[in-house]
């Protein structure tokens, strides 16, 4: 049996567009994580430089290697943790909503870009992305990625556990009025699936956007292991693969699915 995985995840503000200040940020946060003996820290979604920043996106997106990567994958191994970071990607032509996983080596783990995009904030900047299922294994664990609106689909989380996903990392801007996706429907899909969730907020305000945080790590048997509330946090806590086996001895949704009947 692996053993558990430590985790950060910050629930976090930023000023838009200011990298330097993020990747400042960054550093002090992944020493805090090393200190409470985390191995892998989580942030936001398009958390080195800001979700709201309109036209500035095309300025501030990047090629996937190139200077916040370079920046994130140096502060990983000074800190000897793993990063998760959100940022605009440029690649030919186009920009995607994208995370990337690196780890405490600093080699780049995997990239997901978001491929369910929100309203027209999102629909105006970014290109969706065309893969689904993008996994990293990290030990006997095996980590998925997606990004904000996509965890609201339930067939994605359902397609990450049929394939293998134990631990589905969700970076997020989950603004105001909207509190359910974050206190009701992310621990119903870590329920439904019997897997980890780690659902990772901002909790400030950016333009006429005001974040929610409630930020929360649920365990396989809907279990709320950590919740944060409307303020700035780093929480830190352990993806034990022992619950997942025992979610899914005791009740296993995915073995007794009726794929048979689903397609008429």
């Amino acid at each position: 049996m692996p053993a558990p995985l430590r985790v950060a995840l910050d629930q976090g503000t930023g000023r838009s567009g200011d990298t330097v200040a993020a990747l400042t940020r960054l550093r002090t946060l992944a020493g805090a994580a090393a200190a409470d003996g985390a191995t892998l820290l989580v942030t936001p979604e398009m958390s080195l430089t800001g979700y709201n920043i309109g036209d500035r996106v095309r300025e501030l997106a990047e090629p996937a290697d190139g200077p916040l990567f370079e920046a994130v994958a140096r502060i990983a191994t000074d800190t000897g943790v793993s990063v998760v970071y959100g940022f605009p990607e440029l690649a030919e032509e186009r920009v995607y909503n994208a995370v990337r996983f690196v780890d405490a080596t600093g080699t780049s783990r995997a990239l997901y870009r978001k491929t369910h995009l929100f309203g027209d904030l999102d629909r105006n900047l970014f290109s969706p992305g065309d893969e689904l299922i993008v996994q990293a294994d990290v030990g006997l664990h095996r980590l998925g990625f997606l990004i904000c609106y996509d965890v609201e689909f339930p067939e994605v989380v359902r397609a990450h556990a049929m394939a293998g996903t134990t631990f589905l990392i969700v970076p997020t801007a989950l603004m105001g009025p909207t509190t359910s996706i974050a206190t009701l429907l992310a621990p119903a899909r870590a329920l439904e699936n019997q897997i980890h969730l780690a659902y990772v907020n901002r909790c400030d305000s950016e333009g006429d956007l005001d974040y929610v945080g409630l930020s929360t790590l649920v365990g396989p048997d809907g279990t709320e292991l950590l919740r944060a509330g409307s303020t700035e946090a780093l929480l830190v806590g352990d993806v034990d693969p022992i619950t997942t086996e025992a979610a899914r001895a005791e009740s296993s949704y995915l073995d007794d699915r009726r794929a048979d009947l689903y397609d008429r």
